[in-house]
């Protein structure tokens, strides 16, 4: 039997087949047409108009508002064109159309049900090669050199200064409710990984609405200080996913029991476009 609800986030109508084949739900989102069998962010209470900003971000809002509460009790998990859940760790290169539907998660083993969320493995930032952060960030290795020695000083908040412009975590965070202003504050500045790619399962729907209602607030008050007109380039025009990306490691890890699994990736692109 399976116990999972997985929808498979992606801007092209022909990737219908695969998703529905593998056993995923597809959700079409950007600028094209999805015809029926399709979830999209368009209908009922929604922020579509928001996805170049907020990227997944507006299916989630649509879900939490439109369908959550008919989806059957069990795992719900989200996933893209090209990253997939699997139950163990692939090669890239291993990873072909023809395989890659023996490859990706199907069902949640029983022993997971002692926990609440599935994560995906963490990626260390303080692991990547310092040429690539000094060619992205130089003026901030000269304001703190000693980034240059000590890599466990490279925290999430480091990292988003980096790419996503200088202080701007810190000024969203100033705009988190007062329960996790200070924790979310002490998570960026002292972590060196975070869990990537705004991917997570969970199996509790009280969790769920709980992790939407705090992060929903959150982002729309962020519109008021970035707001969208000014933000240029991939870094900043997906700025508010960004920012989910970083709270969801940070708010599920505090609030739920946590496992992890890897996350492979395969651009279905390749053979369907």
């Amino acid at each position: 039997m399976n116990n999972l609800n997985m929808f498979c986030l992606t801007m092209e109508p022909n990737h219908f087949k695969f998703i529905n084949e593998i056993g995923y739900k597809p959700v079409g989102l950007g600028e094209n047409s999805f015809d029926k069998g399709w979830f999209t962010d368009k209908n009922g209470e929604n922020i579509s108009q928001k996805n170049n900003y907020y990227g997944e971000y507006t299916y989630h809002y649509w879900l939490w508002k439109n369908y959550l509460d008919q989806i059957d009790d069990g795992w719900i998990g989200f996933c893209q064109y090209r990253k997939f859940w699997s139950m163990q760790d692939h090669a890239n290169e291993s990873i072909n159309f023809s395989n890659i539907n023996n490859k990706v998660l199907k069902h949640i083993p029983d022993d997971f049900n002692k926990y609440e969320t599935i994560l995906g493995k963490p990626i260390f930032i303080n692991q990547f090669k310092s040429m690539k952060f000094i060619k992205k960030g130089f003026k901030l290795f000269l304001k703190n050199p000693s980034l240059m020695l000590n890599k466990n000083k490279r925290s999430i908040n480091f990292h988003f200064n980096l790419m996503h412009g200088e202080n701007n975590l810190s000024k969203a965070i100033e705009l988190l409710d007062k329960d996790n202003k200070y924790d979310f504050n002490v998570f960026v500045n002292n972590e060196v990984s975070f869990n990537p790619h705004n991917m997570f399962i969970c199996n509790s729907k009280v969790k769920l609405k709980k992790y939407y209602e705090t992060l929903f607030e959150w982002l729309f008050k962020c519109e008021k200080i970035f707001g969208f007109e000014n933000l240029k380039g991939y870094d900043k025009t997906r700025i508010y996913g960004f920012l989910a990306e970083r709270f969801l490691s940070y708010w599920f890890k505090k609030n739920t029991k946590y496992t992890t699994l890897p996350i492979i990736f395969y651009d279905i692109r390749n053979d369907l476009n």
